[in-house]
């Protein structure tokens, strides 16, 4: 298939597929040394993606101390998993792979027993049941873990699912006797 432009001249042909492309985000996980990013990137161009965007948070860390990168391309829906699979093979540490489009910001806190209710279980349960992914983290605990403490959660959720996510965190919440304090302004995140 060619595509021509308002000239009627011919531009390069497709590589095939009849499916247009469609847009997907990557959240990877980078080591902090040159060239990790461009690395990175060399997978999704050699396997047929074309980058939209790429939101590289060098100033903040993962919990394993690596810096997250959002990539977001756009390939034919057949390609995506070969993309996938292409940054997994050269050893990118990839979080979250989809065609997911978290356009919404929630920014809450959870306040309680956080350590002994165990917020690893906590953030991986908001994740896995709503339509959103922790983006942001910052737990304070003035006290020591064995007393109350607070968590601000920045959470991106899928366009339109903001209050289903809320509903979810509500639940896990209450199971684990927490208390959320929902939504907070932008501003006085």
């Amino acid at each position: 298939m060619s595509t021509q432009d308002l000239d009627g001249e011919s531009d390069a042909e497709t590589d095939g597929g009849g499916e247009m492309p469609k847009p997907h985000t990557v959240r990877l996980e980078l080591v902090d040394e040159p060239g990790q990013l461009l690395a990175a990137l060399q997978p999704i161009a050699e396997n047929g993606g074309n980058l939209l965007s790429i939101f590289h948070e060098r100033g903040n860390l993962t919990p394993r101390g690596h810096i997250p990168v959002e990539v977001d391309l756009e390939c034919p829906p057949d390609r995506f998993e070969g993309i996938v699979d292409a940054l997994r093979d050269a050893g990118v540490n990839v979080i979250r792979a989809g065609a997911e489009h978290f356009g919404e910001e929630i920014t809450l806190l959870l306040v309680g027993d956080l350590v002994d209710s165990d917020l690893s279980d906590t953030l991986y349960r908001i994740e896995e049941s709503a339509d959103a992914t922790v983006t942001d983290l910052s737990l304070s605990a003035p006290s020591g873990t064995k007393e109350t403490s607070s968590a601000r959660l920045r959470l991106a959720a899928r366009s339109g699912k903001t209050s289903a996510t809320l509903s979810v965190v509500r639940d896990i919440a209450a199971e684990k006797d927490l208390h959320v304090v929902e939504p907070l302004p932008e501003e006085s995140a």
